[in-house]
Order: structure tokens, then sequence, then C-alpha cells
């Protein structure tokens, strides 16, 4: 009886008798049709006329079928009605003529069966009503259902009621055997399509990316000025007493890098709020090149920096990225160099630009915070998306990073 008559089954109805009409434009279509082939005879007139204009209908909503908007609309009514899982389904217009072709087939499924379930649900239980009360109001036995045949005879009263609970739970079972049809082939005809599967996995993969650039960015900036607050903080403590002049530019640097790393934070955050259904790549407000100079003062490093060539001949989006590369360098040295003099070497050539950053080391292994060790092979991604290469690691008794960028030729 669950079956038959349960949640499920009743809202699987429901999605029959929005089908059958659905229906109906195109049943009226076909009756003009078949009243002027019949001489003005109307389609409910007889079974047969009926039946002819049923087959007319379900070749106009075929074609109605293959409209690319008429794929979303079915997949809200399955997934309202029918039982279906969501992921199971395709979302979005169906654009290839395959997934056009399969949204016909079901729609046309959909609009047959629910007018045949529809038409059912009209007709039989009124009738259904009669039969059940034919036995015991007298009156019923002389209306026009009673005017002979089964119905007349004793045997046939006696069963009247038992038919007409038959011919319910009849069309109760076509109705959950239809609906159950049509949910176990809406995956098939309303799934997402090689095509729609592969959108979605580009989708995805933009998504991932825009996702992973967030993640280097925020580890970036935020990474390096915590490492750069850090030492300054430290620096500050241990002459707190001795050098207050010290203390104060210390602090005048701790304050200004924060307020530029609130400032880069707010950026990134604002871009994950951003819900303008743009997964392209975020425009970042990064600085580049140009901006190497404080960002060096800001690191209370001591910083040996050379340069060759015009950076305003790099392209704007290698120069940010060599930016993000010189300041992960320098959190690493802030980390694991114990203060130590740094010296960076950066030039521009007609084809590539090349980084180099050194500072002393010990020869101990680096300390790896918990959670950690995303900013050198974030470097090195850096590197890769842009077509260069980055890597870093002891060379005898200094840490040493090494960064080579295409450019592309001058600009």
């Amino acid at each position: 009886m669950r079956a038959l008559l349960g949640a499920r089954a009743r809202h699987r109805w429901v999605h029959l008798v929005i089908g059958g009409a659905l229906l109906m434009p195109y049943f009226l279509v076909g009756s003009v049709v078949v009243g002027g082939v019949a001489g003005g005879a109307g389609s409910f007139d007889s079974f047969p006329r009926a039946l002819v204009t049923f087959a007319l209908a379900l070749p106009l909503a075929t074609v109605s079928g293959l409209v690319p908007i008429a794929r979303p609309l079915l997949v809200f009514g399955v997934r309202a009605l029918c039982g279906v899982a969501p992921a199971a389904l395709a979302d979005g217009p169906a654009r290839s003529w395959d997934a056009r072709l399969r949204t016909s087939a079901w729609y046309t499924l959909q609009v047959a069966l629910g007018g045949v379930v529809s038409g059912a649900s009209l007709a039989l239980p009124p009738f259904t009503v009669f039969l059940i009360a034919l036995p015991v109001v007298p009156g019923l036995r002389h209306s026009v259902y009673n005017t002979g045949g089964p119905l007349a005879t004793g045997w046939g009263l006696a069963l009247a009621p038992a038919a007409g609970i038959a011919m319910l739970l009849t069309l109760a079972a076509c109705s959950a055997a239809a609906g159950a049809l049509l949910a176990r082939l809406a995956p098939v005809l309303l799934g997402p399509s090689p095509a729609d599967r592969l959108a979605a996995a580009e989708q995805r993969a933009v998504e991932l990316a825009v996702r992973n650039r967030l993640a280097r960015e925020l580890h970036d900036s935020v990474g390096h000025a915590l490492s750069a607050v850090t030492l300054q903080a430290s620096a500050a403590r241990r002459v707190l007493d001795s050098d207050p002049a010290f203390v104060r530019e210390a602090l005048a640097a701790i304050e200004e890098t924060t307020r530029r790393t609130v400032d880069e934070l707010d950026s990134v955050l604002g871009l994950l709020r951003r819900d303008d259904g743009d997964p392209g790549a975020p425009d970042l407000a990064t600085p580049g090149l140009a901006a190497l100079e404080g960002l060096l003062s800001r690191t209370g490093l001591d910083v040996a920096y050379t340069l060759e060539g015009d950076p305003s001949r790099v392209p704007e989006l290698v120069s940010r990225e060599a930016y993000r590369i010189v300041q992960e360098g320098l959190s690493n040295a802030l980390r694991h160099g114990a203060r130590s003099p740094v010296t960076l070497h950066v030039a521009v050539s007609e084809r590539e630009l090349t980084m180099t950053m050194e500072n002393s080391w010990s020869g101990a292994a680096p300390v790896v915070r918990p959670g950690g060790g995303r900013g050198l092979r974030g470097m090195a991604e850096r590197a890769a998306l842009l077509g260069g290469h980055a890597s870093a690691g002891p060379d005898g008794g200094v840490w040493r990073l090494d960064a080579r960028l295409p450019t592309g030729g001058a600009r």
C-alpha cells in the first residue's frame, strides 16, 4: 500500500498529472486537425478519434522538447516530485543535439503517460463511487450507467463495490508503475551528457585554480607580514630599555606592515565573497617589481639589492608573480636565516627575468611549522604557471633561491 499510495507515489502522480496538463495544448491542436478531416466532428465524440488526436499530439510535443531551455524546466520537476538523486540529473540547457534528443524523448514520454493517467484519474473515480454506492442506493439502479448488462443482475450488484475498489487500486498501480518508469529513465534521458561532464570538469578546474591562487596570495602576503612583524617585535623587546629610538622605528614598521597586510587581506576576502558568476582569475591588487624596495625596507633584514635592466619592461603578470616569489624568499630568510644579511639580485633581459637570493645557512634542518611547507611549493607553482622555474635549497653554507621567469620579449 505504501508503494501504491505513499508520499513518493503521490508526488509522482502529481508529476504525471502535470504531464497530462502539458499535453492539452498539443491535444487541442490535434483535435482541430481531426475535426477538419472528420467534417467538424469533435475528438471527444468517439474513442477512435480521441486516439488519433492523441497520436497527432505526441509529435508536436516531441518537437517542442528539442528547445534547449526545456531540459532545466523538466529537471526541476523531476527533482521536486520524482525522488531522483539531484546529482544524477544535468544542469543547464541542453546544448548538444544528443542532449536535446534525449530531453525530447523524456518530454514525449512524460506527456504520453501523463495524458493516460490524467484521463483515467478524471474518469474512473466518479464511476468507482457509483459502483460502491450502487447496492445501497436504489435510485442509482435506474441511472444511465445501469440500463442493462451485469450491473442489472443480483450478482452484479453484489460485486459492484469490489469492482470499484479494484479499479481504484488498478489506477493507483498504473500510476505508481508509470512514475517508477519515469524515475528510472530520468538519469538516462535527463542526465549529463559527455559534453556536460566535460564542461563541469572544466568549470571545476577553473574554480580550483582560482582557489589555489587565492590561497597562495594569502599565504605569501599574510605569512610574510607575520614573519616580519615577529622579527621586529622580537628585536624591539630586546632593546626596549636601551634604544627607545629603535623601538619607535620597529613599531612604526610593524604598523605599516600590518596596515598593508590588512588591505591585501580585505582585497582577497572581497574576491572570495564575490558572487557574480564569473569564475575567471581574480584581479588582485598585487604590487610588482617597482615595489620591491619598499618591501625590502619593511622586513627588518639587511638586504643588499641589485637590479639590472628596466623593470618596467617586464609584463605586469610576471612582475606581480616575481614580487610574490621575492616575498616568499624573504619570509624564509626571516624564519630560518637568523637575521643574517641577504643578497638579492634581479636581472631583466630581453626574454627572461632572473632572480637570485642568498642568505647564510647553518646547515641545520629548517623548522617546519605544523601545516607549513606550502610556501616553497607555491613559489614553484607560480613560476611553472608562467612557463618558468623556481627552486630553493642549501648551496654550501648559504640558502639559495633561484627563479627564472620568461617575459616574452620587451614591451
